[in-house]
């Protein structure tokens, strides 16, 4: 895989209009994993895309009532058969981690990159999308220094009040033994 002008080149590309400029100076140090199923639980639709582009249909599930004002986006997301797509650059700021805190930094959104795994809390995820978290993982770390191993966490630990995901069901272990022994 390979990062030219902020886009995994690997990745399907579709930009997002819920994006906006780092702060200035700002360096990329936090890598922010994450899970998402519209409707919760069900897998495979457009409708993630949809979100993120700001085109979902709130009429065509009961459950997307409460998304009709929400103005989000991820940099990138992984769905179970690990397809990517890239809906922001890199280098720009996604509205992936609202209200939120990492080592005592509010306002994750301006140094971190988010990564959506199509799934949820209760149900675990598949094998190729661990095996290709972990290959665009070796890319941004090889890309952007300020992200560490170290510096790799979940949405829940750094808004705990308000979000659980990459959820129990999301195997760590697993993942940090690929990004380090593949």
């Amino acid at each position: 895989m390979e990062i030219k002008n902020h886009l995994l080149q690997q990745a399907r590309q579709l930009q997002s209009p819920n994006y906006g400029e780092r702060p200035e100076g700002e360096q990329i140090s936090l890598l922010v994993i994450h899970n998402i199923s519209l409707p919760p639980g069900e897998y495979g639709d457009p409708y993630i895309d949809h979100l993120f582009l700001n085109q979902l249909d709130c009429s065509l599930h009961p459950y997307f009532a409460r998304l009709k004002e929400l103005r989000v986006s991820s940099h990138l997301m992984i769905n179970r058969a690990g397809q990517i797509t890239q809906y922001v650059p890199f280098n720009l700021l996604a509205h992936h981690a609202g209200e939120s805190s990492f080592e005592g930094r509010k306002q994750c959104n301006d140094f971190s990159i988010g990564i959506e795994l199509e799934g949820c809390d209760e149900e675990a995820f598949t094998q190729i999308q661990y095996h290709m978290l972990a290959e665009v993982t070796r890319v941004l770390l090889g890309s952007y220094s300020g992200i560490t191993p170290e510096r790799i966490t979940g949405h829940s630990d750094i808004a705990p009040d308000r979000k659980t995901d990459p959820g129990p069901c999301f195997d760590w272990s697993l993942f940090r033994s690929l990004l380090e022994n593949e």
